[in-house]
């Protein structure tokens, strides 16, 4: 081989691998950007989930301060009928634990 054959195989050799790490650097500048998009997505959606269980968590602690009061006004109401279902349904629950 001739000294310009091999100058011309080590510049194309050169020219491959500037190409190589070209390609390299702007598959990582996509990938980068892709992952940053895949963040705020998740992030995005993190929020909304986030938001719901918040407003379920309220609106069932609403429901059981509710039933509740409800709970506690019946008794005052009716504190006869109440102990004796409380009576019913600890024979009841008594017989279920035992078997």
């Amino acid at each position: 081989m001739s000294e310009k054959e091999i100058k011309q195989a080590a510049d194309k050799f050169k020219s491959g691998k500037t190409h190589a790490s070209e390609a390299a650097q702007e598959f990582k500048d996509a990938a980068a950007a892709k992952l940053s998009d895949l963040r705020g997505t998740l992030n995005e959606r993190a929020g909304e989930y986030r938001e719901k269980a918040n407003q379920v968590w309220s609106d069932t602690t609403g429901r059981a301060r509710t039933l509740s009061e409800d709970s506690e006004e019946y008794i005052r109401e009716n504190p006869l009928q109440a102990v004796g279902i409380a009576l019913a349904a600890g024979f009841v629950l008594g017989l279920v634990i035992r078997r």
